[in-house]
């Protein structure tokens, strides 16, 4: 009976070992099946990171490339937009130099007029206004950077054809009597001391007897006058 009772003994401890062994190793496996589980879970996660990132490299190249072509679009399209103001503008200043559209601004009034006095025994020609004299006071004008000109209102431009007949000084086929008043758009500051100048418009004139005054004010032309057919 107690040889029975030693074996059970023997028998429930060998029992109770491989019971406990089991579980042991049981838990030993499935915590090494839980952390290569998160290790594989988490290489995952690290190689799903860095394929976004490449990826997210890529994107930021392409993305840096189409910033420099829409940068440099625009700055095509910036220096086309200003050529094309600079073209308008010059083609405004073109058909105001040309009279074909109307101009105003600031600029100044020349006003020329025979001599008061003609002494007796002089030649009076040599006392009154020439085309001369107007063609001196337009050439200064324009040159002195006038955009527009005009003579007793009419328009004039580089090819206007100006003669004197007498008292009368006739502008593109159109007669005006003295006094002749020269208008000219453009900046005070620059025109009256280039008529002013030594030697200049205001002194040839005065040596020739003319009577010239000089003022600045604003300015309203109308187009020049073409005849149609």
């Amino acid at each position: 009976m107690r040889g029975k009772t030693v074996i059970f003994s023997i028998v429930m401890l060998v029992l109770g070992f491989l019971i406990s062994f089991s579980y042991q190793y049981t838990k030993q496996h499935q915590a090494d099946v839980i952390r290569t589980e998160q290790w594989k879970k988490e290489y995952s996660l690290k190689s799903q990171l860095t394929t976004q990132e490449k990826a997210n490299q890529k994107l930021e190249k392409e993305l840096y490339s189409l910033q420099s072509k829409v940068q440099a679009t625009e700055s095509n399209l910036k220096n086309e937009k200003e050529q094309y103001f600079n073209v308008l503008e010059d083609v405004e200043k073109y058909r105001m130099f040309t009279g074909e559209i109307g101009a105003k601004g600031k600029g100044v009034k020349v006003s020329l007029e025979d001599a008061s006095y003609i002494p007796s025994g002089q030649n009076v020609n040599n006392y009154i206004v020439h085309e001369s004299h107007i063609f001196h006071v337009i050439n200064e004008l324009f040159i002195s950077g006038a955009s527009a000109v005009s003579i007793n209102g009419q328009r004039i431009t580089h090819q206007s054809y100006i003669h004197c007949n007498g008292p009368v000084v006739t502008v593109d086929g159109v007669q005006h009597p003295a006094p002749f008043v020269i208008s000219a758009i453009g900046d005070p500051a620059v025109l009256i001391p280039a008529l002013n100048i030594a030697g200049g418009v205001v002194d040839q004139l005065t040596s020739d007897h003319i009577s010239m005054t000089i003022e600045k004010t604003d300015i309203r032309m109308n187009p020049l006058l073409r005849n149609k057919d």
